[in-house]
């Protein structure tokens, strides 16, 4: 059994705004003692979230979980003490502070590795949106992204069009696209 079949989804505790910090600092530890067999992955949930002010509407990134960094590990007493001293982290969360790994739905639920095998669409397609803040928009595929998991989709938003980053599974291809002539 290879060490990436062992390794668990774990959280880290970070102080307020420390989270890009913490998952760099965890990253540059991984590069610099050649760690890729027993960190695999490091992630601060984000979800993209529409603003308006002054009458114009933005989109941005916001953390789902402030305060938290997951870590995909195969768990040791070194590690633990490596990633609990890393500046910033209070600890892991989990009983008095000792690791707790998440389980296979909470990974699942917190999309932390939801892969799609079956992309069966392309560039030029009409999609619609069927999760996040875009729900319900009707847009084309204009780019793809298989390593990422991502393609670039053109949205009418606001009256004119926005280009966006989605996952793949967050658009469902449009089987018969009604045309709709105005």
């Amino acid at each position: 059994m290879s060490a990436q079949n062992n390794a668990k989804w774990y959280i880290l505790h970070t102080y307020s705004g420390y989270e890009s910090l913490v998952k760099k600092s965890i990253e540059q530890m991984v590069e610099n003692g050649n760690l890729q067999d027993v960190i695999l992955d490091t992630k601060i949930p984000t979800e993209t979230l529409i603003e308006e002010k002054n009458g114009k509407k933005k989109a941005y990134e916001a953390k789902v979980m402030p305060c938290y960094v997951f870590v995909k590990l195969v768990y040791s007493n070194e590690l633990w003490f490596m990633l609990t001293n890393t500046r910033g982290v209070t600890g892991f969360v989990g009983p008095s502070g000792k690791a707790w790994p998440l389980e296979d739905d909470e990974v699942k639920r917190l999309r932390l590795e939801e892969r799609v095998v079956d992309f069966d669409m392309v560039v030029g397609d009409n999609v619609t949106v069927i999760s996040g803040p875009f729900e319900g928009l009707v847009g084309v595929i204009k780019e793809i992204d298989v390593a990422r998991q991502k393609a670039q989709v053109t949205l009418n938003m606001f009256g004119r069009e926005t280009s966006v980053d989605m996952d793949f599974i967050q658009i469902e291809k449009i089987n018969n696209p009604t045309i709709v002539e105005g």
